[in-house]
């Protein structure tokens, strides 16, 4: 009889903040982004499934959340915080983001460095091809108008990068969405797969845009279908 999951302690020194996360588990490496608003807990029945199936899961509060310091104001600044994440990881770790993780983890993979450290990309309810009007607008719908405004604003300015490094992505992908309120569309995904043609789209019935706290078991489920065969031989 298995005991519960102990979670370790992690610590990465940033030059504006100390990002303070945890990881569980042993083998093939999971990196886990939340979304705005959220921190590294939400993962936590994420990865007792992903655990369960023989990979090692890490998360970070990302900078302005739970317990990391400093501010999330550019998308520049969370990208860097990923990168530094991924130096610090096996090569070969898969990232999965959600919302502002999935984002900042794209623009991380601008680095060519970086890139070679990763097995894959998960996106869970979000695209790099945003329309801003439809951004404000889901926001507005939640009552989130008025939160994250400066960085919401900035990540909206860089959505051509966030294009072009998707668009030169040879590294598999797998785009996991709601099917009830989600913040990802068919002109979304029709979107995403005009620049990434090997993406593979999975919905999550039942959830939302916040899947990981809506869907926890049915998305992790989603992720060890897909990326099982990313990591490769061990």
């Amino acid at each position: 009889m298995t005991g519960p999951i102990v979670p370790r302690a992690r610590r990465i020194v940033r030059p504006d903040a100390v990002l303070r996360g945890e990881e569980v588990g042993a083998g093939p490496t999971c990196l886990l982004l939340h979304a705005g608003g959220e921190r590294r807990q939400v993962w936590a029945p994420v990865s007792e499934v992903l655990v369960g199936a023989g990979l090692r899961c890490v998360a970070f509060d990302q900078r302005g959340h739970g317990d990391s310091g400093g501010q999330a104001r550019t998308l520049s600044a969370c990208a860097d915080d990923v990168a530094a994440m991924l130096c610090g990881e096996p090569a070969g770790s898969v990232v999965v983001g959600a919302s502002l993780g999935g984002l900042a983890g794209v623009a991380a993979l601008a680095d060519p460095a970086v890139r070679a450290r990763v097995a894959g990309l998960v996106l869970v309810d979000v695209v790099p091809c945003l329309v801003p009007s439809r951004v404000r607008g889901f926001l507005a719908a939640g009552g989130l108008a008025g939160a994250y405004t400066e960085l919401v604003e900035d990540i909206l300015a860089q959505v051509p990068l966030l294009r072009q490094v998707t668009a030169e992505l040879e590294l598999p992908v797998l785009l996991v969405h709601g099917d009830t309120g989600s913040s990802v569309g068919a002109e979304d995904i029709d979107q995403l797969l005009r620049l990434a043609p090997h993406t593979t789209v999975l919905p999550v019935h039942g959830a939302g845009h916040l899947i990981a706290r809506e869907q926890p078991v049915a998305l992790a489920r989603s992720i060890i279908a897909v990326t099982t065969a990313w990591h490769g031989p061990q």
